[in-house]
């Protein structure tokens, strides 16, 4: 029996695309390369990138030469390291074209002013305007001409083309009528109208449009590349954010190094006002670091000995040494860069669906134009009108605006998401995280910070206060190793200052299993213990309310009486009620799936006013869970994050992953929260809805302009300079509208109260009201 062919390994490679106008441009690049065997390409037009899946055995160069016989440029992207140098060849084309620009303007000005205000036009004047206009017509709009005649070559039409057609006609029109149709008398006038009319025996001249067509489109070519640049300019700001240089302690000499050249394993001097070279831990200082412009956290976060700091952050105090644990493309600023820029890459489906129009926009155009000037002229009309209405045809219909309909909003709001904390995988998602109507929440490390920690301290009446019970507690646990006294020797350090807990000072430690731990601290006899029996007071009433919240109580015994009780527990993130309120109030149903026991699981969903809840539930029966939902027709989104909720992300119609889970969880997930809570899911939801309707604007408008406009010119109501102007505005309003985007806000944080007194359970399950 004959072996089965192994399928053929796929790759990826992005490739830049140079010479696209257009969204019938990106349609004949996608088919071009589409029709290799085994490949397929996305490109967009925004970025002018092509990222292309294709067999391991089908090289690079095949691809490249693929879309240079389609009249195209291309090539592989430079790598960051080439970054600077690529930018700096980009500006020279921006300079030519600024020149080029510059010299339309220059000669464009007096044309349109004499052929606009007929008492400014003197004695042979049509001839200067001819002179003026000549150079633009060939010059200035060589690079539509050349661009037209590569299409031609290779059998496509493009936005160049009707552009080049639309110039040459108005031109050549022009010439015939101040040559051979009367109007080159030196005493000729020439009133201007919007309109095109009868000739009243003398041919009207066009020269406004041959200036007026190529001015405007290149000044619309030109606000259109400055605000495309804008829309990513957080992709931008996020490159910008790696170290260029980093000081390298060896010893106890420091010496200055490429950050390329950083390793893992090696300590890295990080001083105030620096920014942190790449992840690690660091070793030795305390500081804050700013990690606004990596995970959107407002707040400076608190570091010293022990604490993870990511790459591109700022260190806003004190100097550090940080030891690197990943460098390169592992660490979490290339990663959210990565991402970004995948994302950037997609389509919407929309979009697919514009783009398929637009591939045959241009021959329809073209058709509707010849069809137009046959009618006139077929209809009796005078050839000057005729062609007056095929120019203005061929000149205001505009794909244009459908190719950057979607792109250019995808990358404003992809890279204003990953300022907020927000990654997002593509275009798909932000789709499906539109439509989510119900959201399934892990509980541990989602919705509560995964680690045991104390959750309150409550000291009996007429004896040690908090503080002091709290003291002799985790002086005492500083001899034992079990988690909830290494929780309580952390809680003690954090909220009384590293010199509470003095392990010298512990003398006769002892640890009895499945009770407690009993020493001598300062001369007094103090016990840790599970409770035991009842206790009075407000200690009975502290240790009910822990055993409601399902904490661990533990109560502290000194000489001989119980003096407090310690609550611990899985605390929730001080962001989740908020996170779940919005959910609730965006329409979005929240239901709380947890492999818990019953009592934590019911004590965080009364704590978040979660109403449906399952516990118990085994990583194949949170799938599904899953899958039931989404058969009773719920578009269903699973935050989790760990290797546990990956099978239900992966199920899900939307996965969405905390940035601090595992990699199995961030890899099935379709949405990655940067920072460790969720506060940030619901302004997600809130920008996948602004980010779609954006689109549905742009496509609606691009759709409505060119159903308006060129009906408009076919009738002889458009001229050929306004159409021109219609035309480069299009595109241009398609890209600020985008562009707003970026300046989105998400809804202000209300104060954090989660509940009023009242309606919190005994023990409060929010830390933060109870910690000392």
């Amino acid at each position: 029996m004959a072996a089965e062919t192994a399928p053929p390994t796929l790759v990826t490679t992005d490739l830049t695309v140079g010479g696209m106008t257009c969204a019938a441009c990106v349609r004949r690049v996608e088919k071009k390369l589409g029709a290799l065997e085994g490949v397929t390409a996305t490109v967009n037009l925004a970025t002018g990138r092509a990222r292309v899946e294709h067999p391991a055995h089908l090289g690079t160069a095949s691809l490249v030469e693929v879309v240079e016989k389609a009249g195209y440029a291309a090539s592989v992207p430079a790598p960051p390291a080439a970054a600077e140098s690529e930018e700096v060849e980009e500006e020279q084309p921006r300079e030519r074209f600024g020149q080029r620009l510059l010299v339309t303007a220059l000669l464009a000005a007096p044309v349109l002013l004499l052929s606009m205000a007929p008492s400014l036009q003197f004695r042979n004047w049509q001839w200067l305007c001819f002179v003026s206009a000549a150079p633009v017509a060939l010059w200035s709009a060589w690079p539509f001409h050349r661009r037209a005649l590569r299409g031609l070559r290779h059998g496509a039409a493009t936005m160049d083309t009707l552009v080049s057609l639309g110039v040459l006609a108005s031109f050549s029109w022009s010439a015939y009528a101040l040559f051979l149709g009367g109007a080159g008398h030196p005493d000729m006038r020439m009133p201007f109208t919007l309109l095109p009319g009868a000739s009243h025996g003398v041919a009207h001249i066009y020269l406004e449009a041959t200036v007026g067509v190529p001015l405007f489109v290149l000044v619309g070519r030109r606000l259109e590349a400055r605000a495309r640049r804008g829309t990513s300019a957080a992709l931008r700001s996020l490159a910008e954010l790696g170290v260029k240089e980093v000081t390298v302690q060896e010893g106890s000499t420091e010496r200055l190094v490429r950050a390329e050249h950083l390793g893992v394993g090696q300590v890295f001097v990080v001083r105030p006002g620096e920014r942190v070279a790449t992840d690690g831990v660091v070793t030795d200082g305390t500081s804050a670091v700013d990690l606004s412009l990596v995970t959107g956290e407002t707040s400076p976060v608190e570091v010293s000995a022990g604490s993870s700091v990511t790459g591109g952050a700022v260190n806003a105090g004190g100097r550090l040494l940080v030891r690197a644990t990943a460098v390169g493309g592992d660490t979490q600023l290339a990663r959210i860069t990565a991402l970004v820029a995948e994302a950037q890459a997609g389509k919407a489906r929309a979009q697919r669906l514009a783009d398929t129009v637009a591939g045959f926009f241009v021959p329809a155009v073209l058709t509707v134009a010849a069809t137009v000037l046959g009618f006139w002229l077929g209809a009796g009309a005078d050839v000057q009108p005729a062609v007056t209405a095929c120019v203005a045809v061929l000149v205001v219909a505009c794909p244009c605006a459908l190719g950057l309909a979607t792109p250019t909003a995808l990358m404003a709001a992809t890279g204003r998401g990953a300022q907020l904390g927000v990654l997002v995988s593509g275009p798909q998602a932000l789709e499906a995280l539109r439509r989510v109507d119900t959201v399934v929440l892990d509980k541990t490390g989602t919705l509560t910070s995964g680690r045991l920690d104390v959750t309150a301290v409550t000291a009996r009446e007429h004896g040690l206060t908090a503080e002091e019970a709290l003291r002799l507690a985790a002086n005492v646990e500083s001899g034992s190793e079990h988690p909830l006294g290494r929780a309580i020797v952390a809680h003690a350090r954090g909220s009384l200052g590293e010199d509470a807990v003095r392990p010298q000072a512990l003398s006769g430690f002892r640890a009895t299993p499945g009770n407690g731990v009993q020493g001598n601290v300062g001369g007094r006899a103090v016990a840790v213990r599970a409770p035991e029996g009842e206790l009075p007071g407000v200690l009975g009433s502290a240790l009910a309310g822990a055993l409601e919240a399902a904490h661990t109580p533990v109560v502290v015994h000194v000489d001989g009486r119980a003096e407090a009780v310690i609550a611990l527990g899985d605390v929730v993130r001080a962001g989740s009620y908020h996170a779940v309120d919005r959910l609730r109030r965006l329409g979005v149903r929240p239901v709380l799936v947890t492999g818990d026991h019953d009592a934590p699981a019911g004590a965080v969903a009364t704590a978040l006013g979660i109403e449906e809840v399952h516990a118990r539930r085994t990583p194949q029966q949170k799938a599904a869970f899953v899958r039931s939902l989404r058969q009773e027709g719920r578009r269903v989104a699973v935050v989790g994050d760990g290797v546990n909720d990956a099978a239900a992300l992966a199920g899900a119609d939307l996965g969405i992953a905390m940035g601090t889970g595992t990699d199995v969880a961030i890899g099935a997930a379709d949405v990655t929260l940067v920072r460790d809570d969720i506060e940030a899911l619901p302004d997600a939801v809130r920008l996948a809805r602004r980010t779609l309707a954006t689109i549905r604007g742009n496509l609606l408008w691009a759709f409505g302009y060119n159903a308006v406009t060129v009906p408009l010119a076919m009738v002889g109501l458009l001229s050929p300079m306004p159409a021109a102007a219609a035309m480069s505005l299009s595109s241009v309003l398609v890209v600020l509208n985008s562009l707003r985007l970026r300046h989105w806000q998400p809804a202000p944080a209300p104060a954090r109260r989660p509940r009023s007194p009242e309606q919190r359970p005994a023990n409060p399950f929010f830390p933060e009201s109870t910690r000392l």
